[in-house]
């Protein structure tokens, strides 16, 4: 009876597994090595999904793009500028007129190419401190959507367990209302918690596949391409000091951004203040007269007078945009070091939850379950208690599931801040 249960309850999974396996067989064919790697052995491992995210995720690819963009970028600031040829005619009439040719070349005073060379030097390593923060942000992402899908196999499986403690509650009650030992309504009070644990079970079902599908996006896949997900409990890293983390707080991404961005706006500052010089332009070129039949070289020199126009406008806009650098780096640090602490603090109960869980309270409402059941056969104790122990149980299991989420939660907060957290501890 056991046995045909069992079957029971893990038929229709087992085909759905395998209708998801010959579903996506022609996909993994075209998704490229990554994903096949994933196919092969259809429990996804958090190594494989995080290889599999940088290698398709599109946000990432684009991201990566805006490298060649600063290289272009600073390719451009250190050209200087075209020379410009002219022609002019005085007097339209042909054995009277004059005409001249000249090269005129610009020529740019005050380090403005200089400047300009370094704002884009320090726009492209600002790319590459962003680059880094959204790989740290993907990489995060993946472990939190690997993790809401180890946690819906979990509540599945619960259900799954709570639906074999309610089909046994309500046999034990049926076969103790026929000998006439129990009251018709403890029947229908297990028939109601049976139903419950059904929709329960249902819900998680959903949960499980919507998980799945959030997974495979963060991975750069329309589809799953896999059946599950490994047990990620086990790769969870110890919680780190908060004074490791304080003390590398300058090694951040984001803290090292806005740093490099006062640099960049010190640059742009520098930028505009060569901006009030004027450029020269020299001119070259031979005028021909017609009527004296006389070639004659010119030579010439302009430049702005800056009388009204000195820039003064922009180095102010450039000034406040450097104070302004400065204060956002500031609030940057103090956030992150209150995000941080705080994250930490949660990490640490959750995990003590998690522990407690695991120890004490898990095993004692099982234990109270199997002993309500076991009191139920024999009389000694009514329905009510069998029912207390089970929701007793279910609750726990449900809270415990709850612990390992925050646990995972604030171990993602502190990936998007750091990166690999565990590389991070490591590091001497």
């Amino acid at each position: 009876m056991k046995l045909r249960r069992h079957i029971k309850l893990t038929a229709p999974f087992s085909i759905k597994k395998a209708l998801l396996i010959v579903g996506f067989s022609f996909m993994l064919s075209l998704a490229g090595p990554s994903f096949a790697a994933v196919s092969s052995s259809q429990t996804l491992t958090i190594d494989q999904a995080l290889e599999t995210a940088f290698a398709n995720n599109p946000d990432l690819a684009a991201a990566q793009r805006e490298i060649g963009i600063a290289q272009g970028d600073r390719q451009q600031a250190g050209l200087i500028p075209n020379p410009e040829l002219s022609w002019e005619a005085e007097d339209t009439r042909r054995n009277s007129r004059t005409t001249t040719v000249m090269i005129n070349q610009p020529i740019e005073l005050g380090g403005k190419r200089g400047a300009r060379i370094d704002v884009a030097s320090r726009a492209q390593d600002a790319v590459g401190i962003e680059l880094e923060r959204k790989r740290n942000v993907l990489r995060a992402d993946v472990i939190q959507a690997f993790y809401n899908s180890s946690t819906a196999q979990q509540r599945l499986l619960l259900a799954r367990q709570s639906l074999e403690l309610a089909e046994r509650g309500l046999r034990v009650a049926q076969g103790r209302i026929k000998s006439g030992k129990s009251s018709p309504v403890e029947g229908t009070r297990a028939e109601v918690q049976l139903s419950e644990v059904r929709l329960e079970l249902r819900r998680a079902e959903r949960d499980e596949a919507s998980a799945y599908q959030q997974l495979a996006q963060v991975m750069g896949a329309p589809l799953p391409a896999f059946v599950s997900v490994g047990d990620a409990g086990k790769s969870m890293p110890d919680v780190p000091k908060l004074s490791l983390l304080i003390n590398r707080i300058g090694e951040t991404a984001e803290l090292r951004l806005a740093t490099l961005q006062i640099d960049q706006r010190e640059a742009s500052l520098s930028l505009e203040k060569a901006q009030r010089i004027p450029d020269l332009t020299v001119s070259v070129g031979s005028q021909y007269d017609e009527r004296e039949r006389e070639r004659v070289n010119v030579v010439g020199l302009s430049m702005p007078i800056p009388l009204f126009n000195r820039n003064q406008g922009n180095v102010l806009a450039a000034a406040r945009r450097t104070d302004q650098a400065r204060d956002l780096r500031n609030a940057s640090e103090l956030r992150l070091r209150t995000e941080i602490q705080t994250t930490l603090d949660q990490w640490m109960t959750a995990n003590t939850e998690v522990a407690s869980f695991n120890q004490t309270i898990l095993p004692a409402a099982q234990n109270a379950v199997d002993t309500a059941t076991r009191g139920f056969e024999m009389g000694k104790f009514n329905f009510l208690d069998v029912l207390d122990a089970q929701r007793t149980l279910i609750s726990a299991r449900t809270q415990y599931i709850q612990a390992i989420a925050e646990a995972t939660d604030a171990w993602v907060r502190i990936e998007r801040i750091f990166g690999d957290v565990d590389q991070l501890t490591r590091t001497p």
